[in-house]
């Protein structure tokens, strides 16, 4: 029940039991008047009861004094007829007056027969007493009838006093009883007037109002301070208070939610900051090596729950392998073939249910997380696959994560296809589009670093296709194209990273090896003079005949300084055509013995 409705039925119930109280109180003073008329009504009655005996036993008294003294006073106090009579009047209609009962009425009637015969006895004695038959007055005064008379009278008198008495003794008593019993009635409806009093103050206003308020203040505090780990009781009844407790409730899930809305909008920032600063990182990475330290960094912050490769083509395009890993994926392999990944397919992000709602990728192991592939595509061109793989139930297909994994996809792809159009006008730049080597200038700034280097060895090799002229002549320049790449490919895969390897012009071609002294690179340029000797070439089905190179070798610092190296390996490539060409012809004479390496 509502508070207002039970205030409402205590200020009724109390109006109510105030109202019955006032009548009970106004019934019990009734009775209490009606007790005092009953009080007053007895004296009455017996008062003027007791004035009839008086009255006919003073006239007696009076009349038989006078004859037997005949003394005149007493003749005087009984001689008063028409007082004593209008006496005798008086007081039996102030009896009637009182609406006495029948009984009463009857009484009276007989006694003022009664009263009327003695006095008109003694009368009649006292006259006969005057008349000097004082025999005669005191017989009659005291005769037999005289004395019943005056003795019925007086019983009479005596009968009615009782009457009355027990009359109005009664009307007494049950006027008491009534006063006593509306008094009860009122002192006990305002003691239930008080109880409900106290009860409304102590069950409304502390039970029902002081103590919820004083818990729910402690509960506006907290979450005026927005602590919204306080619990608020739930309160079963209905009333204005519930409802309070309620409102609070509603106010701090509010807050709850709130609070959960701000930390995912903050988780959400963070994460946007990262993926943010991640790709102004991936923008500025100059190397694939960078790009995958990127990700690895970065990845893990971002998606915690997610673990994930980052799988780039290889030169042939045929076959994905791992460039990058973080948080250890288990279902996908390190290597497989372009076709077995759908989203590389389709073109399109693809997600293997491990449950088998969708087809799986063939590059997954059986069981685990949810995988999702991302293909990365650049420019009209597919370049690699970022893959993720969830390491518990966070959900790594969810709706935000799909979006923020595809605008990773789409930056790391753009990063990567960056750094390979950089490395593809490097190269242009830098190499030699026909042999694959690298150009004249790159030759320069080679040199030009290593021109201030001390302490450290350079050793250099020029090379020179011979009698390069006749292909072209015989079989032309496609022909000759095809000889200076076949030359160019020895030389790459002689040098390997032992050192560099240039086109320096025509069918010319340079070698420079850090750190080689001069017995390694002459070992090095006979390999290569070998290697193409004996090598047959064709071209669309015609042998080109035996390919010989002459090589000139020179080494610095000890032979001269670097400035000059390149100078002096081409006056040796010049000595060695002078000789005979096919050969390998040192910076100076006499320092070795080449004859052993040629006849190898």
């Amino acid at each position: 029940m509502r508070i207002h409705e039970i205030t409402n039925w205590a200020y009724g119930l109390t109006l109510v039991f105030t109202g019955l109280s006032a009548v009970a109180f106004i019934a019990s003073s009734h009775s209490a008047d009606r007790e005092r008329a009953a009080v007053e009504h007895h004296l009455s009655l017996d008062t003027l009861a007791e004035e009839l005996a008086l009255g006919a036993d003073e006239r007696t008294n009076e009349a038989r004094l006078y004859v037997m003294t005949g003394e005149e006073r007493r003749l005087v106090s009984f001689s008063d007829e028409e007082r004593e009579e209008k006496r005798l009047e008086g007081t039996i209609a102030t009896i009637r007056s009182l609406e006495p009962p029948k009984s009463e009425v009857d009484l009276l009637n007989s006694i003022r027969q009664d009263a009327d015969f003695l006095d008109a006895t003694e009368r009649g004695a006292i006259d006969a007493y005057q008349q000097g038959d004082v025999d005669k007055a005191r017989n009659t005064l005291f005769g037999p009838e005289h004395v019943r008379v005056h003795t019925r009278f007086m019983a009479n008198v005596e009968d009615f006093r009782k009457d009355t008495a027990n009359r109005t003794l009664s009307a007494v008593h049950d006027a008491q009883f009534r006063a006593d019993f509306f008094g009860v009635i009122a002192r006990v409806l305002l003691g239930a007037t008080a109880a409900l009093f106290l009860g409304v103050l102590y069950f409304v206003l502390r039970r029902r109002v002081a103590m919820p308020l004083v818990k729910m203040a402690a509960v506006v505090r907290r979450l005026a301070r927005q602590d919204y780990e306080v619990e608020v009781l739930p309160d079963e009844r209905h009333d204005e208070i519930s409802e309070m407790n309620n409102a609070l409730a509603v106010f701090r899930e509010n807050g709850l939610e709130r609070e959960r809305l701000d930390a995912a909008r903050r988780a959400e920032q963070e994460t946007k900051d990262l993926i943010l600063q991640m790709m102004h990182r991936l923008q500025a990475c100059q190397t694939r090596g960078e790009v995958a330290e990127m990700l690895t960094r970065f990845m893990p912050q971002i998606f915690p729950t997610l673990a994930g490769h980052l799988l780039l083509l290889n030169d042939r395009r045929t076959t994905l392998r791992v460039d990058a890993t973080w948080l250890e994926p288990r279902r996908c392999q390190d290597q497989f073939e372009l076709s077995d990944c759908w989203a590389l397919r389709r073109g399109h992000p693809h997600v293997s249910d491990a449950r088998g709602g969708d087809a799986q990728c063939k590059h997954l192991r059986e069981g685990g997380q949810e995988a999702l592939c991302v293909p990365l595509s650049a420019l009209g061109d597919t370049i690699g696959l970022l893959y993720f793989e969830e390491m518990d139930a966070a959900g790594a297909s969810g709706e935000i994560s799909r979006l923020y994994l595809e605008l990773i996809a789409e930056n790391v792809a753009l990063a990567i296809a960056n750094l390979e159009l950089r490395e593809r006008l490097t190269d242009m730049a830098i190499r030699d589009p026909l042999t694959g080597l690298l150009n004249r200038r790159s030759l320069d700034e080679m040199l030009n670093r290593f021109a201030d280097g001390q302490g450290s060895s350079l050793a250099c090799m020029m090379l020179d296709i011979d009698h390069f002229k006749r292909f072209n002549d015989e079989f032309g320049h496609d022909a000759g194209d095809m000889v200076m790449q076949h030359v160019a490919q020895i030389i790459r895969e002689s040098v390997a990273d032992r050192g560099k390897a240039f086109r320096f012009g025509g069918e010319e071609f340079t070698v420079l090896c850090p750190g080689m002294e001069m017995e390694q690179a002459l070992d090095m340029a006979e390999t290569i003079r070998v290697t193409v000797a004996d090598a047959p070439l064709n071209h669309r089905g015609r042998p080109l005949g035996r390919i010989t190179v002459s090589i000139g070798v020179a080494q610095s610092p000890s032979e001269g300084p670097r400035s000059t190296l390149v100078s002096r390996a081409d006056a040796s490539l010049l000595k060695a055509k002078e000789e005979g060409r096919n050969r390998v012809r040192p910076g100076r004479e006499q320092t070795f013995d080449l004859a052993p390496l040629i006849d190898s």
